[in-house]
């Protein structure tokens, strides 16, 4: 099992696929990371040598920014919304949808569940 930026990647997928475990790297950056090392997309992620993934590993870490040091990136920009006050920031502190959605009826993933709702008198 290939272990890359600290995932542990399924060895019986293809890698293009396997990649995508690893936060911040999609489909796309997959293929393009395949590609600069030179590894064909349907191989196994088990069939790899240590060779490739190290050359894998090495894209990885010198082209982008994955996994921990992304994720407190994004973390920092949504902080920062918030403590200087805009309209983005005060919907992230209010757990309420931010980039337009209605809330009259849906958003329920972003407002949790309904309140208790009112019981008839007998």
């Amino acid at each position: 099992m290939p272990r890359i930026a600290g995932v542990d990647i399924p060895p019986n997928k293809r890698i293009e696929i396997a990649l995508t475990y690893i936060y911040g790297i999609g489909r796309t950056t997959a293929q393009k990371i395949l590609k600069e090392a030179g590894i064909d997309f349907g191989k196994k992620a088990g069939e790899l040598s240590e060779e490739e993934v190290a050359k894998i590993r090495e894209i990885i870490d010198r082209n982008y920014k994955v996994e921990g040091e992304l994720r407190k990136e994004v973390a920092m920009n949504i902080k920062r919304l918030m403590e200087i006050g805009c309209y983005r920031g005060l919907r992230h502190k209010m757990g309420l949808p931010v980039r337009g959605q209605r809330t009259r009826s849906n958003a329920r993933t972003r407002k949790g569940p309904r309140g208790a709702l009112i019981k008839k008198k007998k």
